[in-house]
């Protein structure tokens, strides 16, 4: 089967997230996304993160009405921090009979070179990336890289933290399930 890998902090998920998987999967370049969410980026801060099995219940509950999108807690059993590298020889390890491929921003591919084991990753696996404000990728060379016409809004999760501690409106920027659990639980108001 084709598992597009999406991974991030999902801190918290939002409609951007959603919109770029199901994308992907209605243009046949993955027949399920699993989004993989991790305990701690070794490039971001991770001060303000919200718990990393908080996080993942935020994205099963934004996921759940949707077979094709499942949530993997993976990167919480290896070795921290994690870096995609590990995972993704982990993941191919374990489930042979699955090809995968990675889902990235354009914020995220423009510091690839940065990344433990790089030339691994572009080598090996295909990246699925979708362009972000201020970070266009325009990378034909590398034939493992597909840049997708994809449906994007100008979202972001610290611009949804943000409105949060104002106290202002987050709706129709997440999915409204996941938006009780954040007011439920008190998320993102320090």
């Amino acid at each position: 089967m084709k598992i597009g890998l999406f991974f991030g902090s999902f801190n918290p998920i939002h409609h951007g997230h959603l919109i770029i998987a199901s994308h992907i999967l209605n243009q046949g370049f993955a027949e399920k996304i699993w989004f993989v969410v991790s305990p701690h980026n070794p490039l971001k801060e991770s001060a303000s993160l919200l718990n990393e099995n908080q996080r993942l219940h935020l994205v099963r509950v934004a996921t759940e009405a949707d077979i094709r999108m499942a949530v993997s807690d993976i990167e919480f059993s290896l070795p921290r921090p994690s870096y995609t590298s590990v995972t993704l020889a982990h993941l191919s390890e374990k489930y042979p009979q699955h090809e995968f491929s990675l889902i990235l921003g354009g914020d995220s591919f423009q510091n690839i070179e940065k990344w433990k084991n790089y030339k691994y990753i572009l080598n090996n696996y295909n990246i699925y990336l979708y362009n972000r404000p201020g970070f266009i990728v325009d990378r034909a060379e590398n034939t493992r890289l597909t840049v997708l016409d994809a449906p994007l809004l100008e979202l972001s999760a610290t611009m949804i933290r943000d409105l949060i501690k104002q106290k202002k409106s987050i709706h129709y920027l997440l999915p409204e399930n996941v938006i009780e659990e954040i007011e439920k639980s008190g998320y993102y108001r320090k």
